[in-house]
């Protein structure tokens, strides 16, 4: 919308310009992949997500167990792979406080907020730990998996996890 009057200068016209309310975020802007079949070739992590199941890759040829779930083990080069479980509580190995600067397109948390390296027995993992703040953890807490569904801007049903303290084991 464009407005060529001006009340506060009488001899000269400036354009106004109006900026939207609310701006679509482009696509790249997202930090959730996208989750069919079709558009990665881990959809069976975010399927047993979606079931309540925190899994990753384990390879058949060494047996190494790998976070984020691969396509291609690392270690041997070999690519068959299967889902196994992981632990849904594991502990804190390391934390920090996000405080200012959010990035672009996570307006769903206010800074600060917690993201954490979560030890889980065979793997260390990092997420966020939801409903604590800073002052409240210590290495070694219990935590435990929280599965939450992602909102926008896509259509999808789009699953991910985080972790909060395991039965209020927040001091």
């Amino acid at each position: 919308m464009t407005d060529t009057t001006d009340p506060t200068d009488g001899d000269a016209e400036r354009e106004r310009v109006s900026v939207p309310s609310k701006v679509e975020l482009p696509r790249l802007l997202d930090f959730y992949e996208l989750q069919t079949e079709d558009q990665t070739q881990i959809h069976e992590f975010y399927d047993n997500l979606r079931d309540g199941r925190l899994t990753t890759t384990q390879c058949c040829d060494c047996d190494e167990i790998h976070f984020p779930p691969r396509i291609v083990c690392p270690e041997c080069t070999g690519d068959d792979l299967e889902y196994v479980d992981l632990p849904d509580e594991g502990e804190l190995f390391a934390f920090s406080e996000v405080r200012d600067g959010l990035p672009l397109g996570l307006s769903e948390h206010d800074v600060p907020y917690v993201v954490a390296v979560v030890d889980l027995g065979p793997v260390r993992l990092s997420g966020w730990i939801d409903n604590a703040a800073y002052s409240d953890l210590e290495i070694g807490d219990a935590v435990s998996l929280k599965i939450v569904e992602i909102d926008g801007p896509t259509d999808e049903e789009r699953v991910f996890y985080r972790f909060e303290p395991a039965d209020g084991d927040a001091k």
